[in-house]
C-alpha cells in the first residue's frame, strides 16, 4: 500500500492528500534548514552531557527528602551548560510553565517592587499570578505592583514607552517569547537581545526574565545567550522531548536560582531536597531527543501555515517567515471551523482518537477554551495538540508533533474537517 493510500485509510479526502503532497514537496529546502539547526542543537546537548560526565548511575531513583541525588544535580549542571548560565533548577516538583514562572517571580520580587512587561499582556494564566485579575495569593496581594507597555501596531517595541515605565520601583522585567493566545509575532532571540540591551541602558541592575516556553531549540541560541538573567520553561513542552511526565526548569544567575530554590522548597533547604522518584532517566533522555522532536514540530507548524494561508486563512507566522517558536496561529473566523480543526487533531491522535473535544471554562482563562490533545502525557504541548479560546477572531493555536509524520497526519485531518464546513 502506498503512503497516499494509507493516509486515505484514515478517512482523508483525495483533496487533502493531494494538498499534503504538494506542500510537502514545496517545503523540502525549508525542512533541510530546520534539520541543520536540529543537528547543531543535538551536538550542543551531547556535548553538555559529556562535559558533565553523565553516567547510568545518574538514573537511580531517590525517595523521601532526596538528599544527595547526584542524578538531579548532574541534570541541573547539564541544563546550565546548554543554556550557558551559572546555575539551574530542574525539578519534577515544578508542575507546569505557569508554576515555574510564578516561582521565579515570587522568589525575586519583594513588597514594594514593581514588575514590568515591555511586550504587552502576558499569557492568560499569569494574569491571576500577577494580580491583573483578582486572585488569592497574587503578587498584587503581597504589595508587588505591575506595569505594562504594549507593542506597537507593527509588532515593534515602544522604546519611549518602556523608558518612561522604568522607575525606581522597577525590580524585574518579564519578556514573553511566544505569542500565547494573541496574534502578535513571536520574538526572536536576536530581538529579545536588543530589548534586553535597551532596558540595561536605562536601568542596568534590573532583573530580566524570559518566558522561554515553546521556544527552546528552535534557534541555535537561547535568551540566556543574549543577556537574560533567568530563562523559564516547562518540561512537557520542548525540552522534555515528549518523554518527561512532569516538571519545569529555571536557568540563570546563581543568586536568582538560589532564591527560586528557596521558594520552591523552603528557606534554608533550597536545592538540597526534592526526590526524583526514578524520573531522572526520562528527563535526560527527553532532553537528548528534544532538538529532533522540536524539528518535527517546526515542520508541522510550517506545513500548516503554508496550507491554510494558501486557502485564505490568516496565519501567524505565515508560511515563509522565520520561526521562533513551535506555535502556529491560524485565524479560522468562526466557532464551527475552530471546533472542526480541533476535532481533526483529536481524531488523528494515537490516544483518545475517538473522543470529541468540546470547549469548557478552563481555570485561568477568560473564555471557554477548546483543546485537542490525544497525548501520552496529559497536557503535553510538544505532542500534537491544538487549542484556542472560543471567541473572536476564532484563532486556533496548533503546536507539537513528536514526529513529523504524525504532525502531517494531524494537519491533513484538521484540514479535511475545516474544508467540510465550507460546503
Amino acid at each position: 500500500m502506498e503512503t497516499s493510500e494509507m493516509l486515505k485509510s484514515f478517512g482523508l479526502s483525495d483533496k487533502a492528500v493531494e494538498l499534503g503532497e504538494k506542500y510537502e514537496k514545496e517545503l523540502e529546502k525549508r525542512f533541510e534548514e530546520i534539520d541543520k539547526t536540529a543537528e547543531y542543537n543535538q551536538l550542543k546537548v551531547i556535548k553538555a552531557m559529556q562535559e558533565n560526565r553523565l553516567s547510568d548511575i545518574h538514573f537511580a531513583a531517590t525517595t523521601g527528602y532526596g538528599y544527595n541525588d547526584i542524578g538531579r544535580e548532574t541534570l541541573e549542571k547539564v541544563y546550565a551548560s546548554i543554556f550557558h548560565t551559572e546555575d539551574a533548577l530542574v525539578r519534577p516538583q515544578i508542575t507546569c510553565g505557569t508554576h515555574a514562572l510564578t516561582i521565579a517571580l515570587a522568589a525575586n520580587l519583594r513588597p514594594g517592587d514593581e514588575l514590568l512587561s515591555p511586550v504587552g499582556k502576558p499569557y492568560d494564566t499569569l494574569e491571576g499570578v500577577i494580580g491583573i485579575k483578582e486572585q488569592k495569593g497574587s503578587l498584587k496581594e503581597f504589595g508587588i505592583s505591575y506595569s505594562q507597555v504594549d507593542l506597537l501596531p507593527d509588532g515593534g517595541f515602544d522604546l519611549n514607552g518602556i523608558k518612561k515605565a522604568i522607575n525606581e520601583k522597577t525590580k524585574m522585567v518579564t519578556i514573553q517569547r511566544s505569542k500565547g493566545y494573541q496574534t502578535r509575532p513571536t520574538l526572536s532571540v536576536e530581538r529579545i537581545g536588543e530589548l534586553i540591551s535597551f532596558i540595561r541602558s536605562v536601568k542596568p541592575e534590573v532583573i530580566i526574565m524570559v518566558d522561554n516556553c515553546y521556544g527552546e531549540f528552535v534557534e541555535k541560541i537561547e535568551p540566556s545567550d543574549v543577556g537574560a538573567d533567568l530563562c523559564v520553561g516547562s518540561l512537557i513542552k520542548n525540552p522534555g522531548g515528549g518523554l518527561v511526565a512532569s516538571g519545569g526548569y529555571i536557568v540563570g544567575k546563581e543568586e536568582y536560582i538560589e532564591n527560586c530554590a528557596f521558594r520552591l522548597t523552603a528557606p534554608g533547604l533550597g536545592k538540597e531536597v526534592g526526590a526524583t522518584l526514578g524520573i531522572n532517566q526520562s528527563m535526560f533522555q527527553g532532553l537528548f531527543l528534544a532538538p529532533t522532536v522540536v524539528a518535527s514540530a517546526l515542520k508541522g507548524a510550517i506545513f500548516a501555515a503554508k496550507i491554510f494561508e494558501d486557502l485564505g486563512y490568516p496565519c501567524i507566522p505565515n508560511g515563509t517567515e522565520p520561526r521562533y517558536d513551535i506555535i502556529q496561529a491560524v485565524t479560522l473566523g468562526s466557532a464551527e471551523k475552530l471546533i472542526a480543526f480541533c476535532g481533526g487533531i483529536q481524531a488523528a491522535s494515537p490516544v483518545d482518537s475517538f473522543v470529541v473535544p468540546e470547549g469548557w471554562a478552563m481555570p485561568g482563562y477568560n473564555s471557554d477554551v477548546i483543546m485537542a490533545a490525544g497525548n501520552f502525557i496529559q497536557g503535553s504541548s510538544i505532542e500534537l495538540s491544538a487549542d484556542g479560546p472560543i471567541t473572536e477572531p476564532y484563532a486556533v493555536y496548533f503546536q507539537g508533533g513528536l514526529t513529523w509524520y504524525h504532525a502531517k497526519l494531524g494537519i491533513l485531518t484538521a484540514l479535511d474537517r475545516v474544508l467540510k464546513t465550507e460546503k
